[in-house]
């Protein structure tokens, strides 16, 4: 199968507007930047988020998604759809608390109430709605394992093809991965779906831990940022980036890179190639024909320019 080139938004002609855009999700403290960062970004119109199970259960996903839409009240209200409270053959893996804290987000206080989600059809039914209203002018971007998109995939594989780009953060593929398997977590939790993705002839664009990694982000640098926009939001992204800062003593943006190279390609060298899904959630080189391309040296301090710029409106 020949892979399609993947459609850049810089290469967009002029008065198109906004790239209709759709996020797949599960927040997850990286997942709340990357939204704050998507938000913030004019070049995306993001239409709707649909939630897995991956950083936290499903429910604490959802819940945390909710929660951000809350608190940053995007000019467009995204549709929240709930997927797949599972991998699409093995159990859920119980991420350490340490890392997201106990309800997914930091475990910060003091979040607004929520009312309950409007009624929205399953994920992965939204996705192949939103792939078959808006075609190529589509892009998807995964933040979490790969199962909604692959359920979406086997409902309607055809009008999944026809999206323009989709910017996975997935992957390790010439460095070590962050789990008991070498692989990264997003391609751990569930490898099925990652293999079903790979084989579909999608136009995949993958930001693997060898191009997040470059991305550090210091305590300090992050405070000095939001100082200069006090108020409502600065003040939850602070509250929930503490367990990470505390835990790690700083923090790589994996999601937020996934976001900022869907608004700006030019800010990674790609490189495109064939990649094979090992049993575990590996990812690794293979000879053949591409099957998606992949971000390698990241220009970090523009990268890094673009985060600081978007992630935080002024009050």
């Amino acid at each position: 199968m020949t892979l399609p080139t993947p459609l850049s938004p810089l290469g967009r002609g002029q008065g198109e507007g906004p790239i209709p855009t759709v996020i797949d999700t599960d927040p997850g403290i990286d997942d709340a930047l990357a939204l704050m960062l998507a938000w913030g970004s004019p070049e995306l119109d993001v239409l709707a988020l649909t939630v897995v199970a991956g950083n936290a259960p499903l429910a604490d996903t959802a819940r945390n998604t909710a929660r951000l839409v809350a608190v940053r009240r995007p000019s467009r209200l995204p549709q929240i759809a709930l997927g797949a409270a599972a991998p699409l053959r093995r159990p859920l893996v119980k991420t350490a608390a340490d890392e997201h804290g106990g309800d997914g987000l930091g475990d910060a206080v003091d979040w607004p109430p929520l009312t309950g989600p409007p009624a929205s059809p399953p994920a992965a039914e939204a996705l192949v709605s939103l792939a078959r209203a808006h075609g190529e002018r589509l892009t998807l971007i995964a933040l979490g394992p790969l199962t909604n998109v692959a359920l979406a995939l086997r409902l309607d594989a055809e009008a999944m093809r026809r999206i323009g780009r989709v910017v996975m953060m997935l992957g390790a593929v010439d460095v070590r991965g962050n789990t008991p398997a070498d692989a990264e977590f997003n391609a751990y939790v569930d490898p099925d779906a990652v293999r079903e993705v790979f084989e579909a002839g999608l136009r995949l664009d993958m930001v693997p831990l060898d191009a997040t990694r470059q991305t550090r982000l210091e305590r300090d640098q992050l405070h000095a940022a939001l100082g200069a926009r006090l108020g409502p939001v600065a003040d939850r992204i602070e509250a929930f980036t503490e367990q990470s800062f505390r835990t790690w003593g700083y923090m790589h943006l994996h999601d937020p890179l996934a976001v900022g190279l869907t608004v700006d390609p030019s800010l990674a060298q790609w490189e495109s190639v064939r990649i094979v899904v090992g049993e575990d959630g590996q990812t690794r080189r293979a000879a053949g024909a591409p099957n998606c391309r992949v971000a390698r040296i990241i220009q970090a301090e523009r990268f890094l320019g673009l985060f600081f710029d978007r992630l935080c409106p002024v009050s």
